[in-house]
Order: structure tokens, then sequence, then C-alpha cells
């Protein structure tokens, strides 16, 4: 049972905070058009997750979103070259840019590609004083050789968290992905189609939602304490 008065012994209520709204109501926001990076997990001359990742970008573009997307021609495996590698420059440099992310991977051996989990893990979750993906929106989406499936974009979700984003419910998964494309790499109409433009609105939305209050959101209790710890012990070191 509650006590009628909660007590808190284990608590620093000087670094309690309570959440109100009127920090969720930047006064003034970004008027630049929102920032997506696109990834796809193939390097096969016809790409599926390729060609359906194009499909999105050109779905963000019409919404008025500036987009990128990143080849992943010539990445290393993660730690198998220095970071100073121009492509995991050029990879970290858009992850740093963006407000939200698309990954797109082709389901093999019912699991993401390992194209699609090399660029996830050359992105850092922290870079000095920089996180490059928290608080960042993110859609997930897969394509199938065969029948439906989720396994790529539930591992694709679990990444996500870990990279503390903030992934949109909606999400993508087309199967027998080689029937779904012309020949001259676009998608044909289809409820696969309709899905994905229902997952670009999503994320679209989302990402005007949380860009200009991304700080907030993820500020967090446990950490501001870890801060604040690690100055006393400076500071006391100091006087010593």
């Amino acid at each position: 049972m509650l006590e009628k008065e909660p007590t808190f012994p284990a608590l620093r209520a000087d670094l309690f905070d309570v959440p109100t709204l009127d920090r969720l109501l930047p006064a003034k926001p970004a008027q630049h058009r929102p920032r997506f990076l696109m990834l796809y997990g193939s390097l096969r001359e016809r790409s599926y997750s390729r060609l359906l990742t194009f499909e999105a970008a050109r779905l963000l573009q019409a919404m008025g979103g500036e987009v990128k997307i990143f080849d992943p021609t010539g990445l290393p495996l993660a730690d198998g070259a220095p970071d100073t590698d121009p492509k995991v420059q050029e990879l970290r440099r858009l992850a740093e840019w963006s407000e939200g992310m698309v990954w797109c991977s082709p389901e093999r051996h019912g699991s993401m590609t390992g194209v699609m989990k090399t660029q996830i893990d050359w992105i850092p979750l922290s870079a000095g004083a920089v996180r490059p993906t928290q608080g960042k929106t993110l859609a997930v989406m897969q394509v199938s050789g065969g029948s439906q499936s989720f396994n790529a974009v539930n591992q694709l979700r679990v990444l996500g968290r870990w990279m503390r984003m903030v992934t949109i419910p909606n999400q993508s998964s087309v199967a027998k992905a080689f029937n779904e494309f012309t020949e001259d790499g676009r998608m044909k109409p289809s409820a696969y189609y309709d899905r994905v433009v229902d997952v670009m609105e999503e994320l679209f939305k989302f990402t005007l939602l949380t860009r200009d209050v991304g700080p907030y959101l993820v500020d967090r209790y446990s950490e501001r304490k870890e801060s604040a710890e690690e100055l006393s012990k400076r500071v006391n070191q100091t006087a010593l």
C-alpha cells in the first residue's frame, strides 16, 4: 500500500524533475526542412532494399523533407578499419546531420543483413559530448524473398531502442519483393506501397513533433545524477 505522503529515501530530490507541457512546446520551432538519413542493407546491383529506400525517400521529399541516402559500398566491417576511414566519417557526419532516419534491410537467414548491421555498428552511441542518434526519430522497413516476415524489422527496433531513438509504431515489410517493382525499379501499386506511404507520413509527423524538444525528451534523472556526482568529485579534488 502506498503511503499517504510518499517518501523517497533513495531519491536525490534536487535532481528530480516533474515533466511539464510547456517544455514540450518550443517557443520558436525550427523552420528548416526536416532532415532524414536513409540506410539500406544490400550491395546487390538490383537491390530491393535500395529500391524500397528510394521510394520512401521520394515520399519524404514530396512532403518537404531534405533526404540523404548513404551508399554502404566500401564501408569496412566494424573494427576492421580505423574510424578515420572516409566512408565511416561520411556515415557519422550524416548521422549527426539528420533529425530522423529510415533503416531498410533485406531479411537473410531470418535476420537483418551484415551490411545493415555494419552501418549501425559504425554509428557510435556517443562521440564526446555528442550523441548522434539519441532522441532522433526512426522508421524501420524490410524486404523478403519469400512470404511476409517481421524478423528484420523486429531486430532493427531493438537496435533503435539501444541507440536511444524514437522508433515510430508503424513499419513496412514487403514480401516477395521481386514481384513488387517494375523493370525500371519503381514500386508497383499495392497494399505494400500504401503501407510505405503510411510509414513515411508517420515518420514525418513524429519528426516535426520531436526534433525541437529532443534534448528534453531524453533528459534522464540517472544521467543528471551521474553528472552531478562527477562535478562534485572534480570540485572536491580541486579543493585538496
